[in-house]
């Protein structure tokens, strides 16, 4: 360890549990990050500064003014830019003793072998259920530790799957503590559900810290257990989980598919509704029905005078909606309707739903600009 390495991490040098060699262990180690978002902005800050000798960031997104609120290593200069390219250089910035190896592009069932094989620990930054899996999946089949973290409104949850026990057996996976997903649209996301922005720091500062103390041998890992946070009460419980002895991960799947996210390219199960049509419809009279699916936040902030029911409650709110009349059902980019639509559709076996193709942004950008395109 030369000169700048011993000033710049004395402070856990000086540690009697870490010293010189759990540094060492530290500028050795290879670190992978799925998503420099919420979670991942944290994580990679603090694995920079702490030494973690390479660091891989995979992201395909772009920063929006949105994630400003929780994602930390951003600013508004960054808007529209790569999030991955981004965070590398304020992480080469930060710390020009590391390597950082930039994938941009998407974490998928078919890059995602190669992508973790140059590394010793993968750590789950994702918002979504199906790469949240495919992460999972793919560090089970090639023997790597997965440090998970989630987050939704006041809540996060913290384990470390797939660990390598002293005796040689293997720590539970997340296949182990949630074998099923749950039912799409059952679940927001953060776009939809919210999240408090301070949560992702503290989540993803405990996921750095797992991150750590696995690399250096010091303490106690959470496998086989899961931290819950309560950010309101500042609860912490911590549950212990076993191995399920009825999964088994033979290979990579189709995780939209798993998930029950998976939409049709073509649509053609979907029949579509522009916002030129929609306000011809509006203008003449025509008796139908409009149906709002997004959350209540977003309809209090601007809405088109439709029918409230969230996506999450479509299915069982389900006699609001007419079989009678014809149904447009819309959301903020169509994306989130056209789900809903897919459910009544299979679920309920309702045929006069329409599409609103772009949804508010579309409204907002061709008929309306006083409606905010948020």
């Amino acid at each position: 360890m030369n000169q700048q390495e011993f000033i710049r991490y004395s402070r856990h040098i000086s540690i009697p549990q870490f010293g010189v060699e759990g540094q060492r262990l530290l500028s050795d180690a290879k670190v992978l990050i799925v998503g420099a978002g919420g979670l991942g902005c944290p994580m990679l800050s603090y694995l920079a500064a702490a030494g973690i000798g390479t660091i891989g960031i995979v992201d395909d997104d772009v920063v929006d003014e949105s994630n400003l609120q929780r994602q930390v290593l951003y600013t508004t200069e960054d808007i529209g830019k790569s999030k991955a390219k981004v965070a590398a250089e304020k992480l080469r910035l930060a710390n020009p003793l590391i390597a950082v190896n930039v994938y941009e592009t998407r974490f998928t069932s078919e890059n995602a072998m190669d992508i973790i094989d140059g590394y010793d620990l993968v750590a789950d930054g994702t918002d979504n259920f199906p790469t949240r899996y495919l992460v999972n999946d793919a560090c089970v089949l090639a023997n790597k530790i997965n440090v998970y973290g989630s987050v939704y409104r006041f809540e996060g949850q913290v384990s470390v799957f797939n660990y390598t026990y002293d005796d040689g057996s293997i720590s539970p996976n997340y296949r182990d503590l949630y074998p099923e997903a749950p039912e799409p649209g059952s679940v927001p996301n953060c776009a939809e559900g919210g999240v408090l922005g301070v949560l992702p720091g503290i989540i993803g500062s405990m996921q750095a810290n797992e991150i750590i103390k696995i690399v250096s041998g010091v303490g106690e890992p959470l496998a086989g257990k899961l931290l819950l946070f309560d950010a309101l009460s500042l609860d912490v419980r911590i549950l212990s989980f076993k191995k399920n002895p009825n999964i088994h991960i033979d290979g990579l799947i189709n995780y939209e598919q798993f998930c029950g996210t998976e939409i049709q390219t073509d649509m053609s199960e979907i029949k579509e509704i522009t916002v030129s049509e929609l306000k011809e419809w509006k203008d003449s009279g025509n008796d139908f029905q409009l149906i709002d699916c997004r959350e209540q936040y977003e309809f209090d902030f601007c809405n088109l005078e439709g029918e409230l029911i969230p996506l999450g409650n479509i299915i069982e709110q389900a006699e609001k909606i007419s079989k009678d009349k014809d149904v447009v059902i819309h959301c903020r980019s169509g994306q989130r309707s056209a789900t809903a639509i897919l459910q009544l559709q299979q679920h309920l076996g309702l045929t006069k739903l329409y599409n609103l193709k772009g949804g508010i942004l579309a409204w907002s950008a061709e008929i309306d600009s006083s409606v905010p395109s948020y």
